[in-house]
């Protein structure tokens, strides 16, 4: 039987991964090796979905998902608010680089944004691949295992900011009905290359210095516009006159995710997200996650739609 298909290999195997995570965790902290800057342009940002689990069994633990789903936009809110505190940074058009951008943050928020007080993971991880000295990075290969182990992907769908404005925006409403993703779910394997083409390329294409550009956060990443570019330009005379062709190309891939955003229930996250691909693959052994009741589940497709379950068949209970 696979180790990680039976309730105890998931247990042995969670508890090894979460023991690894807070092993690298310290180590990286005791070497004093802090996430570096990333980002240092607003042009160049630094990004999930809430995902349902797959497996279909009968959950002992009482349904709370319609509590969850009532309060999740409150929590989303009041997390997209703890990310981004520094608000008068906003009319300032100044970045905060305070003690607060050594630590990463759980979901994609650009380093750039004024307002942010942490630093975006995938921003971290290609900074220090792409560094010219680069040495693998245990304080933020450590902080993702344990969110991926503790949370996995609870947190694309609560503490996300990016997610929670592509919800926002799929709440407008259209003349048409929204549209289903069920038959493009071969796309969401696309998040899986891009995770791992964020990781090889700024080790491949390096400058004369032996530098690697982050590929991800500078040429796909709509969240470094959204959050970093857009502020600033609104704020700064001298940054909106460097804008160019690099800011355009992210404005439309912005654009884009707008677009599908009206017609589909969070599509970044879903085929594009690499942040939400890593955590996707603590799915069997995260500690929190969605368990769906078999007997009560009619399979009506509602919940693909971040619809709350008229059957109340999800548990949200840690396993």
């Amino acid at each position: 039987m696979n180790l990680i298909s039976s309730a105890a290999g998931r247990r042995v195997v969670r508890l090894g991964v979460l023991i690894l995570g807070a092993a690298m965790l310290i180590y990286g902290a005791q070497r004093g090796a802090r996430p570096p800057r990333c980002c240092p342009r607003p042009s160049e940002s630094a990004w999930s979905v809430w995902a349902l689990d797959k497996k279909k069994k009968t959950s002992k633990a009482p349904p709370v998902s319609g509590f969850l789903a009532r309060f999740r936009g409150f929590a989303q809110a009041c997390a997209a608010l703890l990310t981004n505190p520094h608000l008068p940074n906003l009319l300032k058009g100044q970045i905060y680089r305070g003690k607060g951008k050594t630590v990463c943050v759980p979901g994609l928020n650009c380093y750039s944004c004024p307002a942010a007080t942490g630093a975006c993971p995938i921003g971290a991880v290609q900074s220090v691949i792409g560094s010219s000295k680069f040495k693998f990075s245990y304080y933020v290969t450590g902080t993702l295992i344990l969110l991926g182990v503790l949370l996995g992907r609870f947190v694309c769908g609560f503490l996300c900011p990016f997610g929670w404005f592509q919800e926002l925006i799929h709440k407008i409403p259209l003349p048409k009905k929204k549209l289903s993703t069920k038959k493009l779910r071969p796309l969401r394997y696309l998040k899986y290359l891009i995770l791992l083409l964020t990781v090889t390329l700024p080790l491949i294409f390096t400058n004369e210095v032996g530098m690697g550009n982050p590929f991800f956060c500078k040429y796909l990443c709509p969240q470094g516009v959204l959050e970093g570019a857009i502020p600033l330009s609104l704020a700064s005379e001298s940054v909106r006159s460097a804008l160019g062709s690099l800011f355009t190309w992210k404005s439309v891939v912005l654009g884009a995710v707008v677009v599908l955003s009206l017609l589909f229930y969070r599509p970044f996250c879903k085929w594009l997200c690499p942040l939400g691909a890593f955590y996707a693959l603590f799915n069997r052994v995260s500690l929190t996650g969605m368990q769906v009741d078999a007997h009560k589940c009619v399979h009506c497709g509602r919940c693909r739609n971040g619809t709350l379950c008229p059957f109340l068949c999800f548990s949200d209970s840690p396993r």
